[in-house]
């Protein structure tokens, strides 16, 4: 029997108005307003026919130029990379100093946190960070030059080396080449989030966090139900963790705008006509409401070890995970006044965004960078260093080397259509330690040409490609697969 959300049916109405697709024109006046208030250069977003949206060039590029940094919408950190990655919740710079980067790895080690992947199998795969986007963003050091770590075996450390090493007690040579930002908790006292500045502390707690602060001064309904969907997102899909901020932030600009509007009428001695809360909502859920959207169930890829003749199944599998989630979200953070954000139809369609649009949020370690240095150092330095970092080296063993990993929603980005022979693509250069997507022009671009990116791995074969581009709702068409069609 097929789950039922009372939501979906009696705000139906409301749920219709907030899937409707923006016009043309209001699409092309948020992108320009987003252009002009980032500064940024260079690009428009245009209505691209068959196509819908495109980013187009507005100058020459050249080759290997930097055409856009986009700022992501809603980004989070996978859960198990805290534990390798201290980085700001916000905008996902590491943060602390190098010290406490490796002593806090190292101490949650001996207290027996483990590592494992960010998600699971079957259907709890988390499709939006799929193996063929993983060459979108890809780190800025070559995993075969690495430092002089000895095997994918570690050797266990002292734990008062490592507890003075993370209390700052303990300064590592050379160190002081790789300042980080200072740690600024969480405003509301939870000890899950950490920013690198109290700016960033701010944005987050007004944008997002305030309604997700599992804290003493969170605004949840429920700090045992809010722990409880966040437990489940962790053991099964952490994209319900990014679903959940994209609905703070719709209920937080709700609020702030349904606010504005009363302060006008108290000025003003008049009633709020012609503004309904519907209005307001649509208003607040405008940059949600820019992103390409299916319902997560129906366009998320069959995995390989699922057979075709169980499809179904699975897919039902996916609705009522998502059902499950949902609820435990209602009862932590639900807010009347925006009801209908809480229908599993509209859950459905911005989880569905996210496996569309997301890219990989990739910011590269900071404590990569300190070992390649010290490994790099002429020989008379390099051997006092060593006696001094070899042991800690010893104890990461590999994952000295693991960077900030997560999935993110960049608006602009998102926009950019696919080509099998594309002229651009997401790259973290030396310089790029956050979590904004970096994307480099391939080859020269024109004025007045489309930027496009490669959604998979473009080295592929024709069908193939076709095969992998079927999950994202298209054919491909451009010039390669045109040439290439049997």
């Amino acid at each position: 029997m097929e789950l039922m959300c009372p939501i979906d049916q009696h705000c139906s109405h409301q749920i219709a108005a907030l899937l409707q697709p923006p016009s043309p024109l209001l699409v092309q006046e948020y992108f320009e307003q987003l252009i002009s208030k980032r500064q940024l250069h260079g690009i428009k977003v245009k209505q691209n026919g068959e196509f819908g949206k495109g980013v187009f060039a507005e100058t020459n590029f050249e080759e290997e130029q930097l055409i856009l940094k986009d700022q992501m919408l809603v980004g989070i950190q996978h859960p198990s990379n805290k534990i390798d990655c201290l980085v700001c919740s916000y905008c996902f710079k590491f943060i602390g100093s190098i010290e406490q980067q490796i002593g806090r790895k190292l101490y949650l080690k001996t207290l027996g946190v483990g590592i494992s992947p960010h998600n699971g199998k079957g259907c709890h795969d988390n499709s939006s960070d799929k193996d063929q986007d993983n060459h979108f963003v890809q780190n800025h050091h070559n995993s075969d030059d690495g430092a002089s770590s000895s095997s994918n075996s570690t050797i266990p450390l002292p734990t008062m080396a490592v507890e003075s090493l993370m209390n700052g007690e303990l300064a590592l040579p050379y160190s002081n080449k790789f300042p980080l930002p200072s740690v600024v908790s969480c405003p509301g006292g939870c000890e899950e989030a950490f920013y690198c500045s109290k700016s960033c502390a701010e944005a987050d707690w007004e944008s997002f966090h305030c309604l997700l602060c599992t804290g003493e001064k969170s605004e949840f309904h429920s700090r045992e139900t809010l722990l409880k969907f966040i437990q489940h997102a962790n053991e099964t899909n952490d994209i319900f963790l990014l679903a959940a901020k994209a609905i703070s932030f719709t209920i937080l600009r709700y609020r702030k705008l349904k606010a504005c509007h009363l302060r006008e009428q108290e000025k003003t001695a008049t009633s709020m006509l012609g503004t309904s809360d519907l209005s307001l909502l649509l208003e607040a859920w405008k940059p949600i409401s820019i992103g390409h959207k299916r319902r997560w169930w129906d366009c998320i890829a069959l995995p390989d070890d699922i057979d075709t003749s169980d499809e179904a199944t699975f897919r039902r599998q996916i609705r009522e995970l998502a059902f499950t989630s949902l609820q435990l979200l209602k009862e932590a953070i639900f807010d009347k006044e925006c009801e209908p954000l809480f229908s599993l139809e509209i859950y459905g369609h911005i989880i569905g965004m996210f496996e569309l649009n997301n890219l990989d949020l990739v910011v590269a370690s900071s404590v990569e960078d300190y070992f390649l240095y010290v490994d790099d150092l002429p020989y008379p330095e390099k051997k006092e260093a060593e006696k001094i970092t070899q042991p800690y080296l010893d104890a990461l063993g590999d994952d000295y080397s693991i960077c900030c990993q997560g999935t993110a929603f960049f608006p602009l980005q998102s926009c950019m259509n696919h080509s099998c022979c594309p002229n651009a693509k997401a790259f973290k250069r030396d310089e790029d330690r956050d979590g904004q997507a970096t994307i480099i022009a391939l080859r020269p671009i024109c004025k007045g040409e489309e930027v496009t990116i490669s959604y998979i791995d473009e080295d592929l074969s024709f069908e193939e490609r076709q095969a992998l581009l079927a999950d994202y709702g298209f054919r491909c068409r451009c010039a390669r697969c045109l040439d290439e069609e049997p």
